[in-house]
């Protein structure tokens, strides 16, 4: 199960790299436009193409919702992050979402995963938003938050560097008591956020997380040959999918079309993308990965090559202090095992679900079955009877 972790999580820098040489070899044969024809497409990015592309993408969502950069200062005084101890005092933003709901309606606060933005959730803020306050965001380093230079040099700082900007949001837009929900990487920073922050976190749902799990012999194993090595010499240089896109230049949102349209269309195993969806989600994305690095610098200080936390969740499983649920897309390239074995060694009440007809992002493929395990999963805040609320029969309880 390891190793379908790793080629999984690689699977986005592969789809990347087979599109590339289609669209470099379209691009050596159309000769007669020349290059400087290429060179005049060229689409740039920046913070507000993405809040424009943002913009776009969520003209699908009916329901009406407010965008707003919410200013989270340049960092507590006593934070040993780097990227606080800016000599400027420059003010940092946490680009913000928020859907209109009843008065009375439970907050959930949804966090998206690496190489993500609150964007992706576009098919589930309809839904969520009849029974939640529904708040997504960007996080910092990611779509249309700030992008500061990422100066991290250790699995604590680079936490602390999401932690410590989410809870400095937190304090900014005055939230306690709220639902922390959180995918794949987001998962991850969803659950140090709750080891840290007990106190303001009624429930934890994980979708997919990523850093669950510790170890791996079949990845040890791989590592000692010299394929395993080259391949951990390029993680351990903190190589990234978004660095082909940015060196693509013109030919960038080509490949990121390609990706998509695989992803979610072609090889997609849910619901597939309509037209307008992929182009809008293409466009958004192509952005979001176009611009400036920053918070995708932290991939090799929070994992080890084959998304092997190094600073794993199941180590500290004995700690937790908040009522969680994670939920699994059942062809999830992300091992549900290791959520099984966090569950034993927790406190808290925990239970696993797993949506059929869904992968890693499940909030896409399967919408309906996302949303009815996060229904079930919120029960004790939605229902005026929960204890007697039975498991809707298309999920299924690991």
């Amino acid at each position: 199960m390891n190793a379908i972790r790793s080629r999984g999580f690689m699977r986005m820098a592969e789809d990347i790299g087979k599109s590339t040489l289609e669209s470099s070899a379209a691009a050596s044969t159309t000769t007669s436009r020349g290059f400087w024809p290429s060179v005049l497409r060229w689409i740039p990015s920046s913070t507000d193409h993405i809040i424009n592309a943002e913009k776009r993408l969520l003209s699908l969502v009916k329901t009406p919702y407010v965008q707003e950069q919410v200013n989270i200062g340049s960092g507590p005084p006593d934070s040993r992050v780097r990227w606080f101890r800016s000599s400027s005092n420059e003010p940092r933003f946490i680009n913000t979402v928020t859907f209109d709901s009843k008065d009375d309606s439970p907050t959930l606060v949804m966090v998206h995963g690496y190489a993500a933005s609150q964007g992706f959730f576009f098919r589930n803020f309809d839904a969520l938003a009849t029974r939640f306050r529904v708040i997504a965001i960007d996080q910092l380093g990611w779509g249309g938050s700030s992008r500061p230079d990422f100066s991290c040099r250790s699995t604590e700082e680079t936490e602390a560097w999401f932690i410590d900007s989410f809870e400095e949001w937190r304090k900014a837009k005055n939230l306690s008591n709220f639902i922390l929900l959180g995918h794949s990487f987001g998962g991850y920073v969803a659950s140090k956020y709750a080891l840290k922050h007990p106190e303001h976190v009624k429930h934890l749902i994980l979708v997919g997380p990523a850093g669950v799990s510790a170890e791996s012999e079949r990845i040890t194993k791989f590592l000692s040959t010299w394929k395993g090595s080259i391949l951990n010499q390029i993680w351990e240089s903190n190589f990234t999918p978004q660095k082909i896109i940015r060196g693509l230049g013109p030919w960038g949102p080509d490949m990121v079309r390609k990706y998509t349209s695989a992803r979610f269309i072609t090889r997609t195993i849910g619901e597939m993308l309509t037209e307008t969806e992929s182009r809008l989600l293409t466009d958004y994305v192509y952005h979001t990965l176009a611009a400036k690095a920053s918070g995708e610098l932290c991939l090799k200080y929070i994992f080890s090559f084959g998304a092997l936390a190094r600073s794993p969740l199941l180590h500290r499983a004995s700690e937790w202090k908040v009522p969680t649920t994670f939920i699994y897309g059942f062809q999830d390239w992300m091992n549900y095992e290791g959520a099984q074995e966090a569950r034993k060694h927790m406190k808290v009440p925990c239970e696993i679900l797993r949506v059929p007809q869904a992968g890693h992002f499940v909030f896409i493929d399967n919408p309906s079955g996302f949303h009815s395990a996060v229904f079930h999963a919120c029960r004790r805040f939605l229902s005026p009877d929960p204890d007697n609320e039975s498991l809707p029969e298309w999920l299924t309880a690991a």
